[in-house]
């Protein structure tokens, strides 16, 4: 584990591989951690490829910043792991961030893989239902929320089908400090909308999403494949929010293919900087 301080925040992260592979940064979503990525970062260190796996501001072993922090305040993030050029991703809201680094950053960009997420800005009730549930984890903690939402993390027949990936998306929520969850909250629910940004991303973009998913469904997925040229949209079976937890394979299988597009496993991009320093003041 790596660590940075970034406004006087600590913050935490993986980076695997060799330094010399084609960096992929995989970006968690709410409320979880980097350790939801442990079944891709052993799939693609094995390729070859340098695996950055970032615990967001207030999330995992990282540093809480109370009140409200926006997409941008993430993608700083990305912006000082010393990586000229890489292969951004998310879920969820971590595929927000990824688009978000792509509206500020889109010369940085190699490949984007955006999983089980959506493009639009918040609507007025999204914004109030954010609002009022950073205000009820402030009141209750996570423990509560996380019983009422695991059936919809995951596909709600792998709760019972996959008892350890269930335990660690319940252990990763619970886990999650209430101040770092509804901070994020809020600041998401100011997002901006994403589309126009994403009808002019020129790198090769893969679009994944559970087949299950109730959060963001498949018709999402299918919304942003219409708006980015040339993307590849691939649904997994038997997935719900988080089908690279829920189905590791298959979904790793996508990704690696994908990325063999993208560009050779073991090259780097001639922007990329040498390996990260434990610490970026």
């Amino acid at each position: 584990m790596s660590r940075m301080t970034v406004d006087d925040t600590a913050l935490h992260y993986d980076d695997l591989g060799s330094p010399d592979g084609v960096p992929v940064v995989l970006i968690h979503g709410h409320p979880f951690n980097r350790t939801l990525w442990a079944p891709q970062a052993r799939a693609l260190v094995t390729a070859g490829h340098r695996m950055v796996t970032p615990d967001l501001r207030g999330y995992g072993e990282s540093d809480v910043t109370p009140g409200k922090v926006f997409l941008s305040d993430f993608a700083a993030l990305l912006d000082r792991l010393g990586i000229e050029r890489a292969v951004v991703g998310g879920v969820s809201m971590g595929g927000q961030i990824a688009m978000e680094f792509c509206r500020r950053h889109p010369g940085r960009v190699r490949a984007l893989v955006l999983s089980d997420t959506s493009a639009p800005a918040e609507t007025d009730e999204g914004k109030a239902y954010r609002n009022h549930l950073a205000d009820r984890l402030l009141a209750e903690g996570m423990a509560g929320y996380a019983d009422e939402v695991i059936g919809k993390m995951l596909a709600s027949y792998n709760v019972d089908a996959l008892p350890d990936v269930a335990a660690h998306v319940l252990g990763m929520m619970r886990a999650t400090d209430p101040r770092g969850a509804a901070a994020a909250l809020r600041g998401r629910a100011e997002r901006p909308d994403y589309r126009d940004t994403l009808a002019t991303v020129a790198v090769p973009t893969l679009i994944v999403v559970g087949a299950d998913d109730v959060y963001t469904p498949v018709s999402d997925a299918e919304a942003i494949a219409r708006l980015v040229p040339h993307a590849t949209l691939s649904v997994i079976d038997g997935a719900g929010h988080l089908p690279g937890a829920e189905r590791p394979e298959r979904f790793n299988t996508v990704l690696l293919d994908f990325l063999r597009t993208a560009g050779p496993a073991g090259t780097a991009s001639p922007a990329t900087s040498s390996p990260l320093p434990d610490q970026l003041a």
